[in-house]
């Protein structure tokens, strides 16, 4: 908590709550904010017109097809939507994580390194 506010829970979410339970939930928004900066810094690549090189499929859609936002998952092969959910739940289960229990700080996923 930072002055001058200290504690800030106007809706009383975490009244009663342990300290495990506040710091798996300051972990879990530290990581779906680094996500969602990580969408944004994407979004912004894609609109920018940078696009990797080739084709996304083996029917020769091009990834400069594919349109930015909302509208890239109309235009994205169902398989491909199927590996990139694999690939982030890939990354929640097994990587994104406190594996050794060395962290320092909530939300430190270094892991030793």
């Amino acid at each position: 908590a930072q002055p001058p506010l200290g504690f800030y829970d106007p809706l009383g979410l975490l009244d009663g709550v342990g300290q495990d339970r506040f710091n798996r939930l300051r972990s879990v928004e530290l990581k779906h904010g680094r996500i969602s900066m990580l969408a944004i810094l994407g979004h912004i690549v894609t609109t920018a017109g940078l696009r990797l090189p080739g084709d996304i499929d083996y029917a020769g859609t091009s990834f400069a097809s594919i349109p930015t936002g909302l509208k890239a998952l109309d235009a994205v092969p169902k398989a491909g939507i199927i590996q990139i959910i694999a690939f982030v739940g890939f990354l929640e289960l097994f990587v994104m994580k406190d594996v050794t229990g060395e962290a320092e700080f909530v939300g430190d996923f270094r892991n030793g390194a």
